[in-house]
């Protein structure tokens, strides 16, 4: 297996460093827009081998692929960018995967009650030309996306015999503080993935069709485990809802995020101020003359590295899927399963914070399975298409074990 890793921050720097541990690969090129970052990351390996790579660019995604032979693109960079990279690996017979999904775009008229341009759509449209290609795209394949949906796979198969809600439930008590020891503001991902999800239209599946709500609708209280304690999740337009009903029969599936008050405000007010906005516009620029920038990308630009924020973190994230139905027996069941990862250890084990590593580990653990032949297929594919047990023993032998709660 020869891998390109498209991206070299902080979930594509997390993943060199976890797959550094296991052989199942010959190389991975590591490619940023940045030849210096993605140097950074790949000296953490013999096997691997950096490059500069502009990922707006399919052209310049399949003529890397070409050229070192890849046989697998990983893709890590903002899912802006899935459609070129997606379009390279597919012109170069590479197969690929990614941790989001191509972007959505809402309901010209009605954007909080029906769904215009739905996550994955562009992907999904070409699966059959993939499939006749024998080739996979494995799509979604991060945390959540990703184990949320191994998760749902899992217990449709050994825990349910029907079931009426998958519910993703994302939720921290995750601290940053500054070098007084003062509490920061310092989002632990994306911030531009972090606007792109939770200010567009959130899509619910239900009764057998989707549909859209309003942002940041539906608070409830959800109490995670291993000392995470009660958070207040919402409502927030996430891939497992696209993905999950497509191969699980389920009579709801929702996605809420523990955003908290202040995330939520900021969100909003950067909303207002039209900052959340990805068109360019028109500045004066320092150094005389004008010059055309996206606000999202300043606002973006102007916080804190997610990569470079571990060391001033403290506390604990949680990925899981809460399940309703009737158990094996008829009975009725609820069931969290989920994966809770220590800042700490991940810092202490791996010099990365838990949110970017928490991320990172499922792909690596997905191209093991995919390498030893243990998962395999054709077409565009969730991971809930795939057996969940293997990816689950294999977590748990990478050092990561998951839980079960009854509810």
């Amino acid at each position: 297996m020869r891998i390109l890793l498209v991206g070299a921050g902080g979930v594509g720097s997390a993943f060199c460093a976890i797959a550094a541990r296991r052989d199942f690969f010959e190389t991975v090129v590591v490619t940023d827009y940045s030849l210096e970052r993605a140097e950074r990351a790949a000296a953490t390996d013999a096997r691997y081998v950096a490059a500069q790579l502009d990922a707006s660019s399919a052209e310049a995604v399949a003529a890397l692929c070409r050229e070192h032979a890849v046989t697998h693109v990983m893709n890590a960079v903002d899912p802006v960018f899935d459609m070129p990279v997606f379009e390279g690996a597919f012109a170069a017979g590479a197969d690929y995967l990614d941790m989001a999904m191509s972007l959505s775009r809402p309901h010209p008229e009605s954007p909080y009650e029906k769904t215009g341009v739905k996550l994955g759509d562009e992907q999904l449209a070409v699966a059959g030309e993939w499939e006749a290609a024998g080739r996979l795209a494995l799509v979604g394949i991060g945390v959540e996306p990703g184990l949320s949906d191994v998760f749902a796979r899992y217990a449709a198969d050994h825990l349910f015999s029907e079931i009426d809600e998958l519910g993703t439930r994302d939720g921290a008590n995750l601290v940053v503080t500054d070098e007084d020891g003062d509490e920061v503001f310092a989002p632990s991902f994306s911030m531009w993935t972090t606007i792109e999800e939770c200010l567009n239209p959130p899509v619910v599946w239900e009764d057998g069709a989707w549909h859209t709500t309003a942002p940041f609708s539906e608070p409830e209280v959800f109490d995670f485990p291993e000392g995470i304690g009660p958070v207040e999740c919402v409502n927030v337009e996430h891939e497992e809802v696209l993905l999950m009903p497509r191969w699980i029969e389920c009579r709801r599936a929702t996605f809420k995020y523990g955003l908290g008050e202040e995330m939520i405000g900021i969100l909003k007010v950067l909303h207002q101020l039209g900052l959340d906005s990805t068109e360019p516009v028109r500045v004066k620029a320092a150094s005389g003359g004008h010059c055309e920038v996206s606000p999202r990308d300043v606002v973006a630009a102007v916080l804190p590295d997610p990569a470079s924020i571990g060391p001033r973190m403290t506390g604990k994230t949680c990925a899981g899927v809460w399940v309703t139905g009737r158990g094996p027996d008829g009975e009725p069941r609820s069931t969290y399963l989920y994966h809770v990862v220590d800042n700490e250890w991940t810092m202490r084990e791996y010099g990365h914070q838990c949110v970017v590593w928490q991320t990172a580990v499922n792909p690596v653990v997905a191209l093991e399975l995919l390498a030893t032949g243990v998962w395999k297929g054709a077409g565009v594919l969730g991971p809930e298409a795939f057996d969940a047990v293997p990816f689950l023993d294999l977590l748990t032998a990478y050092g990561s074990p998951w839980g079960i709660k009854e509810m």
